[in-house]
C-alpha cells in the first residue's frame, strides 16, 4: 500500500500482525481499566460527599427501598467517578493505539480534539450542576401540600442527575462532530453561516426534547449554550479551511 509523500512519516513503517495487534489492545485495555479501578476506590471514598452536594436542591431525605439500595447507589457512582478522573488515561491509550495506524497529517489533525472533547464534556457537565437547583425546585414546585407531596427514593433522583449530566455533556460534544464533518467535505463554513437561523430553532427544539427534567430552564440553559458554540464552529471549520502557504509562496 502506498502513500502520497507528503503523508508519509519520518520513520520507516512497521507492520503489526494480527495477533500482535491484539496483544497491544489487551495492553492498552488492561492500562485502561486498571486506572478506572484506582479512581473508582477514590470515588468511593468521596462518594458520601459526591451524594450530599448533588442531593442539595431537595429539602428533606431521599429514601432507598431495598438493603442494598444505599450500597449499590454508591458503588454506582464510584464507577462513574473513576471513569472521569481516568477519562484522560483512558483518552490517552485509545490515542496510542489507533495513532499508529493514521498519517502525520491525520494525527496533526486528530491530535487537538482530544483534549477539546474532554473540555466540552466538562463544560456540559458544569452547565447541568449549575442548573441542577432551578429545575429541581421548578418540578417539585408542582406539589399540593397535603394532597400530593413527594417521597423521593435516591435510584430515581441520582437516575435523573446522571441522566441529566450525561445529556449536557455529550450533546457539548456536537462542535466536535460538526468539524469532522467538514474535513470530509460533508459540510462547509458557507453553508453552516446560511444556516443560522434554522440551526437556532432546531438547537431550541432539540434542547427542549433531549433534556429530562420536561422544566423550561434546562432547555434554555441548554439552547443558550449550544448556539455559541455553533458559532465558535463556524469560526473554527472557516479557519481550518483557510489556504495555507506552501513553502513561502501566497496561495493563487
Amino acid at each position: 500500500m502506498t502513500t502520497d509523500a507528503g503523508e508519509k512519516d519520518a520513520q520507516p513503517e512497521t507492520v503489526m500482525t494480527i495477533v500482535e495487534h491484539l496483544s497491544e489492545l489487551r495492553r492498552r485495555l488492561f492500562i485502561s481499566i486498571a486506572a478506572v479501578v484506582a479512581t473508582s476506590i477514590v470515588g468511593f471514598l468521596v462518594a458520601p460527599r459526591v451524594i450530599e452536594i448533588l442531593k442539595a436542591p431537595v429539602t428533606g431525605p431521599l429514601v432507598f427501598t431495598s438493603p442494598g439500595a444505599a450500597f449499590f447507589l454508591q458503588v454506582k457512582l464510584a464507577l462513574m467517578i473513576g471513569i472521569a478522573l481516568a477519562s484522560p488515561v483512558i483518552l490517552y491509550e485509545l490515542w496510542a493505539f489507533i495513532s499508529p495506524g493514521l498519517t502525520r497529517r491525520e494525527r496533526s489533525a486528530a491530535r487537538p480534539w482530544i483534549p477539546l472533547a474532554v473540555l466540552f464534556l466538562v463544560l456540559g457537565v458544569a452547565v447541568a450542576y449549575v442548573i441542577l437547583p432551578y429545575t429541581v425546585g421548578f418540578l417539585l414546585s408542582f406539589q399540593i401540600p397535603g394532597v400530593l407531596e413527594p417521597l423521593i427514593t435516591a435510584e430515581a433522583y441520582f437516575g435523573f442527575v446522571t441522566t441529566m449530566f450525561l445529556a449536557f455533556g455529550l450533546v457539548m460534544q456536537f462542535p466536535i462532530v460538526i468539524v469532522l464533518l467538514s474535513k470530509v467535505g460533508l459540510v462547509s463554513v458557507e453553508r453552516l453561516r446560511h444556516a443560522r437561523r434554522y440551526v437556532f430553532v432546531g438547537i431550541f427544539i432539540f434542547a427542549v426534547v433531549v433534556t429530562p427534567g420536561g422544566d423550561p430552564i434546562s432547555p434554555i440553559i441548554m439552547a443558550l449554550v449550544m448556539y455559541p458554540l455553533y458559532e465558535l464552529t463556524i469560526y473554527l471549520v472557516g479557519r481550518s479551511s483557510r489556504p495555507r502557504m506552501v513553502e513561502g509562496v501566497e496561495p493563487a
